[in-house]
This record gives C-alpha cells, structure tokens and sequence, in this order.
C-alpha cells in the first residue's frame, strides 16, 4: 500500500512498494501522467493501468485493486473501479485536506494536528509498514495539470 496526500494544493507521496508483506522497492513511483491526467495511484501495481484504461473508457473485465488521486481538467478528483459499475470518479474539495491507502489514518491524524502534506507521509512513514522509501512532493500549479 501507501500514502497518498493532498493539502493546500500540494500532493504528496510516498516511494514504497510491497508485495506479500514484504518490501519490494523503496524507489517506486506512484506518479503517472497520461493524455494530460496525473494519477497518484496506490494498490496492486498490476492493476494501475487497467485502473487509467477505465479511466479514458476501456473499463476491465476483471476486478482492478487499484485507486488514487487524479489532477485532470482542474479538477482534483478520487478515483477507483469496481466490478460492478466500473471506473467511478468523486470530486474533492481543494480546500479540504485528504489522505487515502494504508498510511491514511496517521496522515489524517497528523493533518489534524496542522501538518503539510509532506509531514503527514514522513509522520505515517512512522508507523505504517507499507510507507516508506522518500517522499515525492508536487505543488499543483505551474507545470503541472490543474
């Protein structure tokens, strides 16, 4: 898993990958960008592709274990996909501070408490086995989507 959070336009992230409880890498990018859509993704990592083809469109036949963050069209958004309905998408708030995967409840705590959104990952790589590695922060703005 992860953590993945977003506070006062800035999304942060961690680099750690896990498989089976066990650590993989801890230089993992968890950013993608495609078409002009910056998806922050966590989950099964053999699923984040079949996770953005749902997204443009192509919904998977299988269950796709994956969701995240997408910055696309201004517009912040969550973003998942069931085996029922497919690709669903919720609108977030800018102004409202969120965390999402394994580490999300420390993040949260920590956000709380006045944290930026890059102290809530180092303050979750604390505690959550699945968070780890550097953190990755990007300011939503000049150079990237809004």
């Amino acid at each position: 898993m992860t953590t993945i959070a977003y506070k006062d336009g800035v999304i942060a992230y961690d680099s750690r990958q896990t498989r089976n409880g066990s650590i993989v890498s801890d230089a993992c990018s968890k950013c993608e960008v495609v078409d002009g859509a910056m998806f922050f993704l966590s989950g099964a990592v053999c699923d984040e592709k079949a996770l953005i083809a749902a997204y443009f469109g192509t919904p998977s036949k299988d269950p796709v274990e994956s969701s995240g963050f997408v910055v696309h069209n201004g517009k912040l958004m969550l973003v998942g996909h069931d085996d029922k309905t497919g690709v669903w998408r919720m609108d977030l708030d800018r102004s409202n501070p969120d965390a999402i995967s394994s580490g999300a409840p420390y993040a949260l705590a920590a956000m709380d408490m006045g944290a930026s959104a890059e102290e809530v990952v180092r303050a979750a790589m604390k505690r959550d086995i699945y968070t780890g590695g550097e953190v990755h922060v990007l300011m939503l703005g000049e150079g990237v989507p809004q």
